[in-house]
């Protein structure tokens, strides 16, 4: 299949958005439930919106998949990570062992981990388990050049795209999306920067932790690479080409390539947010199929969650990354399942919902000042 830029713009044309009637369909059914109107609050939501990505009313998400894109990133010499870049590759393998945070979690619940290396500063080849995917090994420093040309930008894209999708066609029933990558806040917070117009100091953190002359040192070197590289905020790819990394690209792909399937797929923490940000201003209609798992510590993660008009499932404090509050986040989408599915109408429970009707005539929860 033709990788070209034009191909990728074209097969994103061809994306639809949401199926408003089978949103329709799962409201009413959610109505006939034996339940007060909205008491199963966000659930309820996620239901109506599972049915607009795949079309049915009931759904089964029973095959889980998380995909995790690894890569370096050259930026990394400039000292903007308390982390040495040899965590990449050690943390590359150890997901695939399910011995980190994500992959760990992940096995709890079931959830299939996949690791595919599209820029990791090593050799791999001994670990047959990470799928290989290296463009290159890692992008050059951002402070000084663009991290890659647009062409390694969109072959990125192509590589998360055609992995979802691929993933998909083998069963997987919903996606989660996460990385490995030392520096990739530096680049996700100055892609942030670049395509919302907010200020650098708003969109960046600490990372994995940092000391504050650190991350002075953060802000000044994504300040300086925006100034080198002059992204244009209005092309995805130009950013991605320019002050992004494989990892970020990658994973924009991924999200795209779910939309292309028509499946559910869980962001994570920041740097998915941003790559999930990516993808929409590529595609609008990808925004359709993307679900928020937790409120990031990072500042930035605000500001991108805004511009994607979504609100996080939970928050526990996570910072970590690698995917790791996916499998959580489709514990809930199973439940939306659940109740969707299993739970009785009034008909079929032989209740008559009649004593509803002047509930459903107004707001009837709320106590004024109150939370319900």
């Amino acid at each position: 299949m033709e990788r070209t830029e034009r191909a990728l713009t074209e097969r994103l044309g061809s994306i639809a958005g949401a199926d408003r009637a089978a949103m329709d369909k799962a409201r009413r059914r959610q109505a006939e439930l034996a339940k007060p109107p909205g008491s199963l609050g966000r659930l309820e939501d996620l239901s109506v919106r599972l049915a607009g990505m795949t079309g049915k009313v009931q759904n089964s998400l029973e095959n889980k998949v998380l995909l995790v894109f690894a890569a370096d990133n050259g930026v990394v010499e400039e000292g903007v990570s308390s982390a040495p870049q040899s965590v990449t590759a050690a943390q590359t393998v150890n997901l695939t062992r399910g011995v980190t945070g994500a992959s760990s979690i992940a096995a709890r619940f079931g959830c299939r981990v996949i690791v595919c290396d599209v820029g990791v500063n090593a050799d791999l080849s001994a670990y047959p388990a990470v799928l290989d995917r290296k463009i290159t090994r890692g992008t050059k420093n951002i402070a000084r050049e663009a991290a890659m040309t647009r062409e390694d930008a969109v072959r990125a894209v192509w590589i998360g795209a055609e992995l979802a999708t691929e993933t998909v066609r083998q069963g997987a029933d919903v996606l989660g999306v996460g990385e490995m990558g030392i520096g990739n806040t530096t680049t996700s917070s100055a892609v942030l920067s670049v395509l919302t117009g907010a200020s650098v100091a708003d969109v960046t953190g600490r990372g994995g932790g940092i000391t504050d002359a650190a991350y002075a040192k953060k802000l000044e070197v994504i300040e300086t690479a925006i100034r080198v590289n002059r992204p244009e905020s209005a092309d995805v790819l130009d950013v991605l080409a320019k002050v992004g990394g494989f990892d970020l690209a990658a994973m924009t792909g991924a999200f795209l390539g779910a939309a292309m399937a028509r499946v559910p797929v869980v962001m994570d923490g920041f740097i998915s947010v941003v790559a999930a940000l990516c993808a929409t201003r590529l595609c609008p209609a990808s925004a359709d199929f993307l679900i928020p798992s937790h409120a990031s510590a990072e500042i930035g993660y605000r500001i991108a969650m805004e511009a994607l008009g979504l609100t996080p499932l939970f928050d526990l404090g996570m910072r970590l990354g690698e995917g790791s509050g996916c499998p959580i986040a489709m514990m809930m989408l199973d439940a939306a399942c659940a109740a969707m599915n299993g739970m009785a109408t009034f008909e079929e429970a032989r209740i008559d919902d009649g004593y509803l009707d002047p509930i459903r005539a107004g707001d009837s929860f709320r106590v004024p000042g109150g939370r319900s």
